[in-house]
């Protein structure tokens, strides 16, 4: 969808006004998500404020205004005996951790963004930038968990879906790379897709590296067979991996050419590197559609901001455009760059790099 510009002074103050709207609504959805109020809804049915503190804990006065905004609001709905309840569809959306639907960590993540405002003004304003260290668990937490879905349900089927990437990582005794892996999702879902593999991840976050050692041993997962390493691309060596994957995290990255460049190294001939990142448009427009619209806000508040911390940066930012990344590329050493006929995964476009 493609918003239409104001052209009076009534519309844009309406947009604004909208827009305000929207931004307490996410505020007020991150805080049922992180009092677990939603879950408790959604687990024992409607709820008077008394009920839902004795259920989930948190003030009684407090969630009496919550629980009255969210229905105010079309989130919640109020029942005549003072009870209020989550409609299935707002349930699967808030709670449901298995759903490519789930999108209450959205608001934990612009939350999380939001608190460090004084830093990206400083940022802003004198250049440097705000780290993924800075902006802490609510960024890195929220991100693991809201791609978690599309890696355990989309992910196999997307990969085997691609003949000659599937043969690859079915070879025997495959060795896989998932650099910048976050909080493990996608090399787990890796390890889980192919049994006979062996998936290492790599992150430059330490605290990252520690949820994604918890989530696989949570997952039943093998340590023989899934590891995950604090480093950077740099780690994998020469010729040592069949497959070498980057999924969302090289528009984030300070030095992407020196990281990709690291991957060529590593991979073995005849072996696969794919990195999924934003499906951009091919150049900027505008006005734009609704995703182009929300990686610019990723990019301005989160994504640029942590690629300028750490100088010198080729300061990418979330809306990074196919050109961008074959230029990346081939400065790298890979011959080209291809896209894969991978579709309706997410915002997300996979390419395969080529040597």
């Amino acid at each position: 969808m493609t918003t239409p510009v104001p052209v009076t002074t009534e519309e844009f103050a309406d947009r604004l006004f909208r827009s305000a709207l929207g931004a307490i609504e996410i505020l007020t959805i991150h805080l049922g998500d992180r009092l677990g109020w939603y879950r408790a809804l959604a687990a024992h049915g409607p709820a008077t404020p008394a009920e839902l503190t004795a259920r989930a804990g948190g003030h009684e006065r407090y969630a009496r205004e919550w629980l009255e905004q969210q229905a105010v609001s079309g989130i919640l709905t109020a029942d005549p005996d003072g009870r209020f309840a989550l409609p299935p569809g707002a349930a699967e959306v808030l709670t449901d951790e298995s759903s490519l639907a789930y999108l209450a960590p959205l608001a934990r993540m612009l939350a999380g963004a939001a608190v460090q405002t004084p830093a990206l003004l400083e940022a802003y304003r004198h250049g440097g930038g705000v780290g993924w260290a800075t902006f802490g668990a609510d960024m890195r937490e929220s991100q693991a968990e809201m791609n978690r879905p599309w890696y355990e349900r989309a992910l196999p089927a997307a990969l085997a879906g691609v003949a000659d990437l599937d043969a690859v990582l079915r070879r025997p005794g495959a060795r896989v790379a998932d650099v910048g892996c976050g909080g493990g999702w996608s090399s787990i879902a890796l390890a889980r897709a192919y049994p006979e593999a062996t998936v290492e991840g790599v992150d430059v976050d330490a605290p990252s590296i520690e949820l994604a050692a918890r989530n696989a041993k949570e997952a039943g997962l093998d340590e023989g067979r899934l590891a995950f390493h604090h480093g950077d691309a740099t780690l994998l060596g020469e010729g040592r991996y069949d497959a070498i994957f980057a999924f969302e995290c090289l528009h984030d990255m300070s030095r992407p050419v020196e990281t990709l460049a690291a991957v060529r190294r590593a991979i073995r001939p005849g072996g696969a590197v794919v990195v999924m990142d934003e499906a951009t448009a091919e150049a900027f427009t505008a006005p734009a559609g609704d995703t182009e619209r929300l990686l610019y806000g990723f990019s301005l508040l989160v994504c640029l901001p942590d690629g300028m911390a750490h100088q010198p940066s080729a300061g990418t930012g979330t809306v990074m455009r196919p050109d961008t990344l074959r230029r990346y590329a081939v400065e790298a050493g890979f011959r080209d760059v291809e896209v894969l006929p991978i579709e309706d995964f997410g915002f997300w476009r996979f390419y395969r790099l080529l040597t």
